[in-house]
This record gives structure tokens, C-alpha cells and sequence, in this order.
């Protein structure tokens, strides 16, 4: 797994780029690169998880939804004055899944899980753009913790 930090990004923001394997058992072998990446940037552990958290849920819906490659993109830096972590996802798919019938889902399985990234995230969305598709969420990580009002979907 190749991880890159990229002294590209502006204004005191650090970033840290993941290709994510469109396989069985990517999601928990990111989310522990993605922990060692957050425990550097020593966050409070109850903002580490709900990072962690987003991380997973948006993960889970571009190995199962989206087509492949896809790549998860963390950046920390100041938003509106205050410190946040961004995490996008990025794939080559159209911005709407395809439907998966509903007889084929478990509803205490599935389904929930951009509630979660909602419900975590300050500001959330997803970005169409040449490449694909970036579903994206912002957590903040100083003072006053998650907020959970949202982004339109469509835009940044």
C-alpha cells in the first residue's frame, strides 16, 4: 500500500493520498493506515473514532457502489478558523450508485451508512467532476467537535 504526503497543499494543510484496493478486506486494512495517519495528527480519541467512522462508511459504498480505482484522500487543515479533517473519496463512476434491489437488502445491514457520514460531519457532499465522482465529509477536530448540518449533495 503506497501512502504519500504531499507537500503541495496550501495554507498549513496536510494531506495524505490511498489508493483503495476494490477488495475483500480494504476498508480495515485502510482504516488502520488511516488511525496511524489521525494518531499523528494527535486527535482527541472521541474524534479519531467519528473520523474513523466516516472513513469506513465512505469506503464501504465506493468498494461495494462505485467503480474502480478508486482513492481516499484525508486533509487536515483550517476551515472557517477552526481545524478539520476532510476525507474524500474518489472514484471513475457516475455520482448516482446503481440500485440495488431492496429484496437483496438487509435493512438492519444496509443503508445507513451516509446517514452516519451526515450525522458525523460538519459538511458533506459529492463532486462530480472529469474523473468521477468525490463523495466528500468534513469533521472538525478543535473545540465544539462534530456539527451535522449538511452540504447540499452536489456541490462544495
Amino acid at each position: 500500500m503506497i501512502m504519500a504526503q504531499l507537500g503541495t497543499a496550501p495554507r498549513g494543510e496536510v494531506e495524505h493520498i490511498l489508493p483503495v484496493p476494490h477488495a475483500a478486506g480494504a476498508v480495515s486494512s485502510l482504516r488502520r493506515h488511516v488511525r496511524a495517519v489521525l494518531t499523528d495528527w494527535t486527535l482527541a480519541g472521541d474524534v479519531l473514532e467519528d473520523v474513523l467512522l466516516v472513513v469506513s462508511e465512505l469506503l464501504t459504498n465506493a468498494i461495494v457502489h462505485a467503480l474502480p480505482p478508486a482513492t481516499l484522500r484525508l486533509t487536515r487543515g483550517p476551515v472557517d478558523q477552526r481545524g478539520v479533517v476532510r476525507v474524500e473519496v474518489t472514484d471513475t463512476g457516475p455520482a448516482a450508485p446503481a440500485q440495488v434491489p431492496t429484496a437483496a437488502c438487509d435493512p438492519d445491514e444496509h443503508g445507513r451508512g451516509l446517514g452516519i457520514v451526515t450525522t458525523l460531519s460538519v459538511r458533506c457532499g459529492v463532486r462530480v467532476h472529469s474523473g468521477g465522482t468525490s463523495r466528500w465529509a468534513e469533521v472538525f477536530v478543535g473545540r465544539g467537535g462534530s456539527g451535522g448540518s449538511v452540504e447540499g449533495v452536489t456541490g462544495e
